[in-house]
């Protein structure tokens, strides 16, 4: 029954002389989106509205599972459009769509038309209340109820007619591509995928840096991290993963530097290659799903220790949430059974049975003066011999 759907969204709607930039980002992203379901599909603009076509067959719930993941939606809206071909051919067709969406029984309804083709010869009310009485007429047993209807039936006048009653929830936000890129430190953990989540629901485009340590960290921890970027890129669209080979800069910190200070300096030093990369790829910042106080290495004086290599800003969208928060968007968007698989990253293997909790930034800049012989030549090899896997 239903060849069109309406894409509501929100923020968009109050950005002034730029909304129309927006809506074409928007309508980009709701094309890729598409790319995964099986159908063909178009997607426009018209007065104010975006639509999408279903051409020929089309899985209706594959379909709204891919609107569901592009940012910038905030309602998917099942639409009947018809020709204009009068009110009581309109009566006939919206008896029809009550029939065709609904369990008839004992609800209260109500309808509301909008008329934005103002030439139509009828007024919005007067189309309303004559929508309603087909309808009660075709089916006594629902009442109306204007104030808080069980089923709210829309009618939008415009070229076409178009009916709908039902709005899937989107996920709102902002369409990615809009505010920018920033480069994403993604682990095998639980955080980080939902922290890139919810930066590119704001309309960050991403691309990501996993550090692999060989042969501490197995092959499949690796296949693990692109099995996360790959979650991660049905919303935010294709992600330049760069792995980096850290085994030799950690053995270095771990033979010259002290054993509680390793988390903090290792960090720091993956902070300083994930901004080589992020300024390589035109990024700017860097994004990390540390929360305040979850591990040693996030209290607030680690945070700040780790700050202070960096010189791009450093956005942490996680910052405030607990764990149980952040583990359910990890369920919600599915990263969450694929973060819990045993397979350690780098971190994990070279953590101190003693981390030191509040570090202080000049004696961890004494003990890396330690490194001074070879750090910078190991790094200089860490990042040229990067490999870069394109995941979407």
């Amino acid at each position: 029954m239903f060849k069109t759907f309406l894409i509501k969204y929100g923020e968009i709607g109050i950005k002034g002389k730029n909304r129309h930039l927006f809506e074409d980002a928007l309508v980009k992203q709701i094309r890729h989106g598409l790319k995964k379901a099986e159908g063909t599909f178009q997607v426009y603009k018209e007065q104010g509205r975006i639509y999408v076509d279903c051409e020929g067959p089309y899985d209706f719930e594959e379909t709204v599972e891919c609107l569901r993941r592009v940012f910038g939606i905030v309602g998917i809206c099942p639409v009947m459009k018809t020709e204009d071909r009068g009110l009581e051919e309109l009566g006939n067709e919206i008896i029809d769509f009550m029939e065709n969406v609904y369990d008839i029984g004992n609800q209260t309804f109500k309808v509301v038309t909008r008329r934005a083709r103002k030439s139509y010869p009828v007024e919005s009310m007067e189309v309303s209340s004559y929508l309603g009485g087909r309808l009660q007429e075709a089916f006594p047993s629902l009442k109306v109820d204007v104030h808080d209807p069980e089923i709210l039936i829309h009618v939008e006048i415009r070229e076409k007619i178009y009916i709908y009653s039902k709005i899937i929830p989107g996920p709102g936000g902002m369409p990615v591509g809009t505010n920018g890129k920033a480069m994403l430190l993604l682990s095998g953990g639980i955080d980080s995928p939902v922290a890139g989540y919810r930066i590119c629901k704001r309309g960050v485009k991403l691309d990501a840096v996993y550090f692999h340590a060989p042969p501490y960290t197995s092959e499949r921890a690796k296949e693990k991290v692109v099995d996360l970027a790959r979650i991660v890129a049905k919303y935010s669209g294709p992600i330049m993963l760069h792995v980096v080979n850290f085994t030799d800069i950690q053995l270095y910190i771990y033979d010259k530097c002290p054993h509680d200070e390793l988390t903090i300096i290792m960090r720091r030093y993956m902070m300083k290659i994930a901004e080589y990369f992020a300024r390589e790829t035109n990024s700017l910042g860097l994004i990390t799903g540390e929360s305040i106080g979850q591990v040693a290495s996030q209290t607030m004086q680690s945070l700040a220790a780790t700050n202070e290599v960096c010189t791009m800003p450093v956005f942490r969208p996680l910052i405030g949430d607990d764990k149980q928060e952040i583990v359910d968007i990890a369920q919600k968007i599915g990263t969450y059974e694929t973060s819990i698989l045993p397979y350690e990253d780098c971190c994990t293997i070279f953590v101190a049975k003693h981390p030191v909790t509040k570090p202080n930034i000049n004696a961890i800049s004494r003990s890396e003066k330690k490194l001074e012989e070879k750090i910078d030549e190991l790094m200089e090899t860490a990042i040229h011999t990067v490999e870069r896997i394109w995941v979407e």
